[in-house]
């Protein structure tokens, strides 16, 4: 079959380079034109680009696929079919009904299921357990085309959107090899959409923002849907902090002793070690209160109606758990390996990676050691 392949970003390469090895006659290759990145600025040509000039096609990058000239270029490539695989541009009717085979699309998603263009983001932080990838017809709508075949791929709890985002890019290689041969056989035929749709639009800035005050899995799953791109932020002393990496929220999970124990031992302790019931005196904000043994876990729980010596509290009256209008969210309870427990809408969660702004990614601990972070202070003021 003789094809014209549309792409531009590193999800559409493996498509490509399966078309070519497959054996399949790319009479061309349209891509979107190079664009200035980086601190320089300097131009960088499209992913797509890189790998069809490798394989030695002839490349095409109109600023409007739309326009006369280009739909002329395609009418000389006389394709049987187009492939389309995160192009980044609409195509008009006329281009879609050029192909003897039609215009198939590869999508990173279970169509109806996260229609739009950022579905392997949005699947993550919705916390989908599975997704995968579409073959599809294409038409004039928004990802709404005849089915053609589909294929499931699993979501671990700790995968980030980068790690999906390569497994269905080598899943839509193996994916579109299927259906161009199912196709040509005559043995793969166009279904409907049917069901429900959702929707996958761009992230937005708000989009990144995490919300301390929201759940553990929340919040979890958006940090690792936003890795590595364009990544989860919170704030810490008034300046930006991309939060990269987090552990799976505990099913049981108690707010457990603040951070200063292990920062830098930033409060002092009466008695040797404090267990349940001693009491511990945390130095700055001088906050006394007593631990008490929780009736439901057998944890240690601060008990109600702290001694207030001097200054704030950084507690306030705790409860019987969380979520309480005296838990503030966002607050670093303590060091937790190389990480940081911070508080949550309804437990504690472990960050593992951050970056400040203009440095380098660092384990979270190494972070607040560094800045002599103090126990209660809180992310996301």
């Amino acid at each position: 079959m003789r094809l014209v392949f549309m792409g531009t970003p590193d999800f559409a390469v493996p498509s490509l380079e399966a078309s070519v090895g497959a054996g399949y006659e790319v009479a061309g290759v349209f891509t979107q034109p190079d664009r200035p990145a980086g601190r320089g600025q300097l131009m960088k040509p499209s992913a797509v680009k890189t790998a069809a000039l490798a394989l030695g096609l002839p490349v095409f990058q109109p600023e409007r696929v739309k326009s006369p000239e280009a739909v002329a270029q395609l009418r000389d490539l006389a394709p049987e079919g187009i492939v389309v695989v995160a192009y980044g541009q609409i195509l008009s009717s006329e281009i879609l009904a050029l192909p003897r085979r039609g215009c198939i699309n590869v999508h990173a998603s279970l169509l109806p299921a996260y229609r739009g263009a950022a579905p392997i983001q949005w699947a993550v932080i919705r916390g989908e357990k599975v997704t995968g990838v579409t073959t599809m017809l294409m038409n004039q709508g928004l990802d709404t085309g005849d089915l053609l075949l589909q294929a499931e791929y699993p979501i671990s709890a700790e995968a980030a959107g980068g790690e999906v985002h390569e497994a269905l890019a080598r899943l839509g290689a193996t994916l579109l090899l299927d259906t161009l041969a199912g196709v040509e056989a005559g043995t793969v035929r166009p279904v409907p959409q049917t069901g429900p749709g959702s929707y996958a639009p761009l992230l937005t800035r708000k989009d990144e923002k995490i919300d301390w005050a929201g759940g553990s899995w929340a919040i979890h799953n958006l940090i690792r849907g936003l890795n590595p791109w364009p990544g989860a932020y919170t704030t810490f002393r008034g300046e930006s902090l991309k939060v990269w990496q987090s552990s799976p929220p505990e099913e049981e999970t108690s707010p457990g002793e603040s951070a200063g124990e292990s920062a830098g031992k930033r409060y002092t302790e009466t008695g040797a070690r404090n267990s349940p019931g001693e009491e511990r005196v945390r130095s700055g904000t001088q906050t006394n209160y007593t631990r008490v043994r929780s009736k439901k876990t057998g944890r240690g729980q601060p008990a109600a109606g702290p001694e207030k010596s001097s200054g704030k509290t950084l507690a306030g009256v705790w409860d019987s758990g969380f979520g309480t209008p005296a838990n503030w969210p966002g607050e670093v309870l303590r060091i937790e390996g190389d990480g940081l427990a911070v508080r949550t809408g309804d437990g504690w969660l472990k960050i593992k990676e951050v970056q400040p702004a203009g440095k380098r990614r660092m384990p979270a601990r190494d972070f607040f050691l560094g800045r002599h972070g103090e126990a209660g202070e809180r992310l996301g003021l």
